[in-house]
């Protein structure tokens, strides 16, 4: 690149472009909202730099050199693509989009998103598709601040602010799930009988499952692992034909219980409460594909603990409502 070319003012090329347009300095100049002595100024200048009047006085007005009609089409060309690729306000049409979101979500969080999120989503983005996938956290920070992780939907203490920006969505807590007639529904669980049963164990990077492994230690209380698996979607079928006892996500648990084959009993303490919150980052801030989508987690799950919280209140009475971690 040239002195000449890397000094070039590109506003220069809507002078041109003007003054191509209305054949006069007045008009042009009243066009991109200039004085006419500054508009002359910069007219000018374009002609210095490219040693051709440009445009001379006509009948018909200011005509065209032909080097300024060799230049008029190419800066209409150059306008043209700042307006649109530049200037132009980004959009997201869901109705049309041929898209991935892609989300990293936990395998208990999925069963209360996913059964909700994908009607809505083949509704108003029928060409959309989603991916998920649950992360230990570096992934997921390398991930999100890639842009190849669209959200983080669930509790994720690691993506604090303000490196990470998040809107809660619903408070959370545990439930004991058991299988219908189990033994030890017959009158309230105790520490001890729930230590000394039987229990299935998650152990992934669900960060709520480390949350519950916490609280327990705290407070001493030793379960007997009888299995331990990485995956909740086992549960329901361990649970129903055995007598383990399995300590999972109260919202997650509502939605096994709708099988008929489960009891969900208070545990024997008060439990810990976490809050469930979708979380993206900086990155992803204004583009509008994620904001769309922000938007539709927030209108579908915003305080969606209202589906089993007469439940929790039976159990539990309020909780208090800050997360332990």
């Amino acid at each position: 690149m040239n002195t000449q070319e890397a000094s070039f003012d590109l506003n220069l090329l809507r002078i041109l472009v003007a003054l191509a347009a209305t054949r006069n300095v007045t008009e042009a100049a009243n066009t991109l909202d200039m004085s006419q002595s500054g508009f002359s100024s910069a007219l000018a200048r374009l002609r210095r730099l490219v040693e051709d009047p440009l445009f001379v006085h006509t009948p018909e007005g200011m005509s065209p050199t032909p080097r300024a009609m060799a230049m008029i089409s190419a800066a209409q060309e150059i306008m043209s693509r700042v307006a649109s690729g530049v200037l132009a306000k980004p959009e997201f049409n869901p109705a049309t989009a041929r898209t991935v979101f892609r989300i990293a979500i936990a395998d208990a969080t999925e069963i209360v998103f996913l059964p909700k999120l994908l009607p809505h989503l083949q509704r108003v983005a029928p060409h959309a598709s989603v991916i998920t996938a649950t992360f230990e956290p570096e992934p997921l920070r390398r991930g999100m601040a890639s842009g190849d992780i669209d959200l983080a939907l669930g509790y994720f203490p690691d993506l604090d602010a303000p490196a990470y920006l998040q809107q809660p969505l619903y408070p959370h807590t545990y439930v004991c799930m058991v299988r219908k007639g189990h033994p030890i529904a017959q009158k309230p669980i105790t520490e001890k009988s729930y230590a000394d049963y039987g229990h299935v164990a998650v152990a992934s990077p669900a960060r709520s499952s480390a949350l519950l492994e916490r609280h327990l230690a705290r407070r001493g209380i030793k379960r007997r692992v009888v299995l331990q698996t990485p995956h909740h979607l086992a549960l329901p079928a361990v649970v129903e034909t055995t007598e383990l006892l399995a300590t999972v996500p109260l919202g997650t648990a509502v939605w096994f219980a709708q099988s008929g084959k489960l009891d969900l009993l208070r545990l024997p303490f008060t439990p810990p409460t976490f809050v469930v919150q979708q979380h993206w980052h900086p990155l992803m801030h204004q583009d509008p594909r994620s904001r769309w989508l922000r938007s539709q987690i927030s209108e579908l799950f915003v305080d969606e603990s209202g589906n089993w919280k007469d439940l929790e209140t039976s159990l539990y009475g309020p909780l208090k409502r800050k997360p332990q971690g």
